[in-house]
């Protein structure tokens, strides 16, 4: 997969994929004000309050509706819903950081909103530890990257992949945009 650097008005639907806390909710906001596209964050449409997970048809059901939106930036990976958004989208925009970088920003993103709930979230979804989903991070580049690369293959050979390796390649990816 390579990386194209030239941004253009053909994004239309784009999707945000990448380990937690590489930046995907930032990412998509900040591009969202560059091209005027409506963002959505998967998080706050897939949990329930109380950090509950929905029924998986409604939830597939709510991922269909949302893809078929004429425009979006759409930030979230859920694997299982690759075969519904891939097809589609036009842009996958993967930030594919280090593990250092997203376990520390995982970090201090939980120690800064503890007990709160961030705004790409449901109420009642408050910051919280959760060493399940550390773990998750940690295992993120062995266990998890794999799925979004058999995801492109299988469903996204149309996309055009802009691969982001740090916050360097993504300032300058959004500079490229233009303003603000």
């Amino acid at each position: 997969m390579e990386s194209s650097g030239n941004p253009d008005a053909s994004m239309r639907r784009v999707l945000v994929v990448g380990c937690a806390g590489a930046g995907k909710t930032t990412f998509a906001r900040r591009l969202a004000e560059r091209v005027a596209l409506p963002v959505v964050h998967l998080d706050q449409h897939f949990w329930r309050p109380g950090w509950e997970i929905p029924d998986m048809n409604d939830w597939r059901q709510q991922i269909i509706a949302l893809a078929n939106a004429p425009v979006w930036i759409m930030d979230g990976n859920y694997f299982n819903t690759y075969d519904v958004r891939m097809p589609r989208a036009d842009t996958l925009i993967w930030l594919d950081y280090p593990r250092g970088t997203c376990v520390r920003r995982v970090l201090l993103r939980t120690a800064a909103g503890y007990g709160r709930t961030r705004a790409d979230l449901p109420e009642r979804c408050p910051e919280r530890f959760d060493l399940p989903f550390l773990r998750y991070v940690w295992n993120f580049l062995k266990q998890h990257r794999p799925r979004i690369v058999k995801g492109i293959e299988q469903f996204g050979g149309h996309l055009r992949v802009i691969r982001l390796g740090g916050d360097r390649d993504a300032d300058r990816f959004l500079a490229a945009i233009g303003a603000p």
